[in-house]
């Protein structure tokens, strides 16, 4: 059975750091980072223009099997402008959990929404298709609209067609849209999810931050709702320094995103002509040439990550501490290994003597609903998220040979 002492070991070991300090995550530079950050350099092109830009769209694209990928300057950014173009609109409400990082509920409070803390799953510890039915089920009724998902800063709105749109019941208040976030790169059991949300006419806005190279039956995350974003922070599994991808499959949200993300400028020869309130959420240059390299790279470093996973499913197995493995139907990238305590107190005897050993741990995060901005929102409980939250510890995940 092994202690702390023991597990620290066992991480100085397995990273061949005997006295050093371990990071959580870092990244791994293997390929042409150098190389393309000085090619940017040489173009003069390091700003939002630029090859770079558009051959990392591309990639990413092609790696997720999206029609579309437009990039943004972070994760944070994507998802606002995801929200914004799938329909949210202030005093509107989303579903998502509270069970999260801050940035998905940042980035619902940015449209003038407010979030709805539901339950995960422990099986996934992403957002359960269970707890959303059952709260649809007794808070939301459906009414008859003329609305589509086109309705803008301008005030106007463009009507796509007649569809019925879901009502809390309580709240008077309408429900856009339901964000599910893929926690430590595990993905979220999405086909179940997203048939109660089109029982509802709730499009799926997928914050796939954490989860680059994670696919759930096949397909990779963030591809199966009307759109989904991706994180390339430094410690992603891999890293542009800072930035973002929103993927989809629409031709028009696509349209709409790039221009959004470039201050809504209309193209002119030599005028500056705006026709939206638009964002300077553009990725720049310098940004996407390192993102290129890393992508070229990325099959070794989840390999590696993955490998990395192994090690600790072995070193664990049969202890007091469940380390947790990719869900059925699932393939992670295990962008943060997880471990499960027994309870907070040997939850926080772990962390406590591993991190004055210069080995980085870390809890999950605080869940949203406890937070001083979000505390009077919605939830239904949130069983499930107050155990998770209550036992789980990262350990050190960078990619190693």
């Amino acid at each position: 059975m092994p202690n702390a002492q023991e597990i620290t070991k066992f991480i100085r070991n397995t990273f061949h750091k005997p006295s050093s300090f371990i990071p959580l995550h870092d990244p791994r530079f293997l390929g042409n980072e150098k190389k393309y950050l000085a090619e940017c350099i040489d173009s003069n092109f390091v700003s939002s223009v630029g090859e770079f830009v558009n051959r990392f769209e591309l990639m990413c694209a092609e790696y997720t099997g999206a029609k579309y990928a437009v990039a943004a300057m972070n994760g944070t950014s994507a998802l606002h402008i995801a929200l914004k173009l799938a329909g949210v609109q202030p005093g509107d409400e989303v579903i998502t959990q509270a069970f999260t990082f801050i940035a998905t509920a940042n980035a619902i409070s940015y449209t003038g929404a407010e979030p709805v803390f539901l339950d995960v799953d422990r099986e996934t510890m992403g957002l359960s298709a269970e707890a959303v039915h059952s709260w649809l089920v007794e808070n939301v009724e459906l009414q008859e609209a003329d609305t589509g998902y086109w309705m803008l800063d301008t005030g106007s709105r463009e009507v796509v067609k007649s569809r019925s749109r879901a009502v809390n019941k309580k709240t008077g208040k309408r429900i856009t849209a339901c964000v599910p976030m893929h926690s430590f790169g595990h993905p979220v059991k999405l086909d179940e999810l997203k048939a109660v949300l089109d029982e509802y006419n709730i499009p799926m806005v997928e914050d796939a931050a954490e989860s680059i190279g994670s696919y759930y039956k096949g397909k990779h995350t963030g591809t199966m709702g009307v759109s989904g974003i991706l994180s390339f922070n430094g410690n992603k599994v891999i890293t542009t320094g800072g930035g973002g991808m929103i993927l989809t499959d629409d031709e028009e949200t696509a349209r709409m995103a790039k221009h959004l993300t470039t201050q809504a400028k209309v193209p002119h020869a030599w005028e500056y002509r705006h026709d939206h309130i638009g964002y300077n959420y553009r990725l720049t240059n310098l940004a996407a040439a390192l993102g290129c390299a890393q992508m070229e790279t990325i099959d070794t470093i989840i390999q590696r990550k993955r490998a990395l996973a192994e090690k600790y499913r072995e070193f664990f197995e049969g202890s007091e501490y469940e380390f947790f493995s990719e869900p059925e139907d699932c393939q992670s990238n295990y962008w943060l290994n997880v471990l499960f305590c027994k309870d907070r107190k040997h939850r926080d005897e772990l962390l406590s003597y591993t991190n004055d050993q210069g080995v980085m741990t870390r809890p999950a995060w605080e869940l949203m609903n406890t937070l001083p901005m979000f505390e009077h929102c919605q939830t239904d409980g949130l069983e499930n998220s107050k155990w998770l939250a209550d036992r789980i510890v990262n350990i050190p995940s960078s990619a190693i040979e």
